[in-house]
């Protein structure tokens, strides 16, 4: 049986929940909706998201994950490269992504929970589900529950940002029962996924570790409670009132439960938390230790990437005895520090980081095969990720591939909004890049160069850029410049615009 679900005032079984899946996989049949078919999926923080993800899990599909940030040509384009066979979505997101939908394509549509529409300030009207599209609620009563054949279970179609403009579909194959179970010992590692386990859930289900972690939850779980977005203390006292054992945080997360006050912290009885799962981005080594200071050693942090999964775990006691570590490789992990020209590198000296997990099934990039290509080597892969090992075996990675930027935890790609911003009327060139921010350990910063006798402000750029990609994806600091430096070959030297803001940080990433 699933987990049960707390959703504000509602309030699923397990019992519940495993019906409206089994409602949900006979609905996807009536809709023409096949074995192998990919299910998009761009909802907010709600039971509907877990359950379409476990729908398209059990109907044998692969649950897509798109953020809701998404504007009409980010979605357009995920829509079109997966031939995704549905897409379940939240009314009031209708209307930003309207002109990329595909002809034809089913809507599932949500209506937006009171907590939903109080936590993002949504307009009620555009709450409403249209007349003509299928309502979530009603198309599950509309159906059975699935009487067929069992489907081999397959994992998550999650879209990677794209370095050169555009994002790539990351697809495995189904699942035997050999590979579930590697990747499911993988998770309880990861992620201390246990039968029993009660957890919430305050990271954006959109991102492939949360929507991971919910699903491996409500699967092995007793109790799924989802708020919207963070409310530190709201977080607190759930986990007293439920007696909470698990949860998944990212490091922005941990910065602001620190910044309770004292007095608030101390309220609430913690003790029945067992196992912190954290990834996203590094945590810096201070913020790791005032959180096991408070909440005790049961802090754990895993090195991964969309297209190998899980590949280090660092427990508490590493991470204190280890500051900045990544941790150890994981059984079935092989990891391997390569130079530029595929030569092993010596302990303590840094190359590219190639690894593979056994425990996974392989994965290929969805229409772009050449793009995995130029990853390989020797069975093993890199994403352009740069560490090194010490005498002990512990992987410390101390740098990431070229101009990625982790903000709050998720991976934002410079050149697929310099992609945009270079179509702005005005704009000659442009470079984007990361900048230190105290809460999400980067923000975004772009520097332009005006065409001749441009006049461009920077509110222009913002709302420029907000009609076209993500918010979160608009940089917070915008700069002109009449040349922006370059290196020999032409190319804008971005090292060199990005030094001064991180020369008084006192580090690198």
């Amino acid at each position: 049986m699933t987990a049960a679900i707390i959703a504000g005032a509602r309030h699923l079984t397990g019992d519940e929940v495993d019906e409206r899946v089994q409602r949900g996989v006979a609905g996807l049949a009536n809709l023409g909706v096949r074995e192998g078919d990919v299910v998009a999926v761009m909802l907010r923080n709600d039971p509907a998201f877990l359950e379409a993800m476990l729908i398209a899990r059990q109907a044998g599909c692969y649950g897509c994950p798109i953020n809701w940030h998404y504007k009409a040509d980010e979605v357009g384009f995920i829509l079109r490269d997966s031939a995704a066979a549905a897409l379940v979505v939240h009314a009031d997101l209708l209307a930003q992504i309207k002109d990329g939908l595909p002809p034809d394509l089913p809507l599932l549509v949500v209506a937006p929970s009171a907590e939903l529409q109080s936590a993002f300030k949504l307009d009620p009207a555009q709450c409403r589900v249209p007349a003509d599209a299928l309502e979530w609620e009603s198309w599950l009563a509309a159906s059975s529950p699935y009487a067929g054949s069992e489907h081999a279970p397959r994992l998550a179609l999650y879209y990677s940002s794209g370095t050169t403009g555009r994002p790539k579909g990351i697809r495995r194959e189904a699942l035997d029962a050999a590979l579930a179970a590697g990747v499911a010992a993988t998770l309880r590692a990861a992620y201390g996924v246990a039968p029993g386990m009660r957890t919430a859930m305050v990271a954006p289900l959109y991102h492939s570790a949360p929507a991971s972690y919910g699903v491996q939850s409500m699967l092995a779980g007793e109790l799924m409670i989802i708020h919207p977005r963070l409310d530190p203390e709201a977080l607190l006292a759930d986990i007293e009132r439920h007696q909470l054992t698990h949860l998944y945080l990212v490091p922005t997360h941990y910065v602001r439960l620190l910044r309770l006050p004292d007095a608030v912290k101390r309220r609430y009885d913690l003790r029945s938390l067992r196992f912190i799962a954290s990834t996203g981005s590094p945590c810096p080594a201070d913020v790791k230790r005032a959180m096991i200071d408070w909440w005790g050693p049961i802090l754990n942090e895993g090195y991964a990437c969309s297209e190998l999964g899980f590949l280090t775990a660092c427990s508490s006691a590493d991470a204190l005895a280890k500051p900045g570590t990544a941790g150890k490789a994981l059984p079935h992990v092989d990891i391997r520090i390569l130079d530029d020209d595929g030569h092993a590198l010596p302990l303590g000296v840094p190359g590219l980081i190639y690894a593979r997990n056994r425990a996974y099934p392989d994965f290929s990039y969805l229409n772009r095969a050449e793009a995995r290509h130029e990853m390989e080597r020797d069975g093993l892969m890199t994403v352009g990720d740069v560490g090194y090992f010490d005498a002990d075996g512990y992987l410390f990675v101390c740098d990431r591939k070229a101009d990625m930027v982790i903000s709050g935890g998720v991976n934002i790609y410079p050149a697929e909004i310099e992609a945009v911003l270079i179509t702005m009327p005005g704009v000659a060139d442009c470079a984007v890049f990361g900048i230190p921010d105290a809460e999400f350990g980067e923000s975004l910063a772009a520097h332009i160069q005006p065409a001749t006798h441009a006049a461009i402000e920077t509110d222009d750029v913002h709302t420029f850029l907000r009609a076209r990609i993500a918010d979160y994806k608009v940089p917070r600091v915008i700069a002109f410049a009449d040349d922006l430096p370059r290196e020999e070959s032409g190319k804008i030297f971005k090292r060199k615009l990005r030094e001064p803001y991180w020369r008084e940080a006192g580090r690198r990433i």
